[in-house]
């Protein structure tokens, strides 16, 4: 693993239309990599607006296969400019059997796997259940030409069992990429990964998507950021309202200080925890 990684996050505004959406993304990641970025996670349904604030057939039509023309699309451009890339898209297994899903590209361009959205809302605003399907691929970690990495969506990052068994599974830099509301959300969201980061020994890229969108009154309030895993912010906290590109050094020498001060894998009791496993 290389003493330190460039890593980028993008927070920004619905566009209007898919196609144009797809464009600014190709654009935050050529700004990324000239910046020296190596890997790039982009906001919950990048490519669309956050619909889930209604409940509307309508935007089925978002979905597609996963590997599919848009996960095409990008290897090509992640081959390119030798990053590794995080896609949050609305994925399509077959008709009627719909994801919230990460596609995961390496830095060559091969398309190595996804990770499907586990933990499914149903609030006012949020209305995901009737747009998605809980995940069926557990927690998979990547690696990549960055090391080993994870996903974990949006309202995963509420349930602390996904977060440790990304760690268990290697993660040295776990993404959630999210659209979350100011009124809802906001006092959580500089606590709970920053928190998960210090448990489970690994750096976390926060993304949140920006602006009220036509759909609903949702504020999404961006302030995307990385944390290190003795939970400090790695550089400022993005904007609260305006787009931006995140990008960071992130000291990977830090996890093995930190995993040999606290032993925290080490002093599990996988034996004693058989009643949070049962319904």
């Amino acid at each position: 693993m290389a003493d330190s990684i460039t890593a980028a996050l993008v927070q920004t505004t619905w566009t209007g239309d898919k196609e144009s959406m797809i464009k600014a993304h190709e654009e935050y990641a050529r700004q990324a990599a000239a910046q020296g970025a190596k890997v790039i996670c982009f906001q919950e349904l990048f490519y669309g607006p956050y619909f889930c604030q209604v409940q509307d057939r309508e935007y089925y039509s978002y979905a597609e296969s996963i590997p599919g023309p848009t996960t095409e699309r990008f290897q090509a451009l992640a081959a390119e400019l030798g990053m590794v890339m995080i896609l949050p898209m609305y994925e399509q297994e077959q008709p009627g059997v719909l994801y919230n899903t990460a596609a995961v590209v390496d830095a060559d361009g091969r398309y190595l796997g996804k990770y499907r959205k586990t933990h499914i809302p149903q609030v006012q605003g949020f209305w995901e259940k009737f747009y998605f399907r809980p995940g069926n691929l557990g927690y998979p970690t990547f690696d990549t030409a960055v090391g080993r990495i994870g996903v974990y969506i949006c309202y995963d990052r509420h349930f602390p069992e996904g977060w440790r068994a990304l760690g268990l599974g290697g993660a040295t830099i776990v993404f959630n990429p999210s659209a979350t509301s100011r009124s809802l959300s906001s006092y959580l969201w500089q606590l709970e990964q920053p928190a998960s980061a210090v448990a489970n020994e690994y750096f976390i890229g926060a993304i949140n998507r920006v602006g009220v969108e036509d759909l609903g009154d949702n504020d999404f309030y961006g302030t995307s950021y990385f944390v290190d895993p003795e939970g400090r912010f790695v550089g400022d906290v993005a904007d609260g309202h305006q787009p931006e590109l995140v990008v960071r050094e992130l000291d990977m020498n830090l996890l093995a200080e930190v995993r040999d001060r606290w032993a925290f894998y080490r002093d599990r009791r996988p034996d004693a925890y058989d009643s949070l496993v049962k319904p």
